[in-house]
């Protein structure tokens, strides 16, 4: 086994019945944000990332009718989000009018997210959406300072 791995990774979990809410999901993904350091070194990518964490939560919890899996990784690259949910049916964008109450939480994903997909599971199926931070926000990994 390789001693100097090129791949170093970090990563949470958390189980989110529909009884708990949303705001339980904001409230833990801001504080693992902060263990990053970056409510201090990039407060606007935290917000982006709330803002998704909120609107796949909400997702899983109304239109899958589920309980959702919280899955944040940070691999000095991207961070990524991950929401699953027990339905296999894929979300889809929908085009909400000037009235419309709902209807914009993926198109609000993609504008805050650097990148994100869905794909079905044996058991449902997984939203992931990745954010990567401005290098002011990545941690020095290379020994020198």
């Amino acid at each position: 086994m390789a001693q100097n791995s090129s791949l170093r990774a970090v990563g949470w979990a958390r189980s989110l019945p529909i009884s708990s809410g949303v705001k339980a999901a904001r409230d833990w993904t801001r504080a693992h944000l902060a263990s990053l350091g970056w409510d201090r070194t990039a407060p606007d990518l935290v917000d982006s990332v709330v803002l998704a964490v909120s609107e796949l939560v909400t997702n899983a919890h109304v239109h899958a009718r589920s309980n959702a899996q919280l899955v944040l990784t940070w691999d000095e690259q991207c961070l990524h989000v991950t929401v699953h949910d027990a339905s296999t049916r894929l979300p889809e964008q929908r085009h909400a009018g000037d009235q419309a109450l709902g209807g914009r939480g993926l198109f609000l994903v993609e504008a805050v997210a650097d990148a994100w997909e869905a794909r079905q599971c044996p058991r449902g199926k997984d939203v992931t959406a990745c954010f990567e931070p401005p290098s002011s926000a990545r941690p020095d990994t290379s020994g020198a300072g």
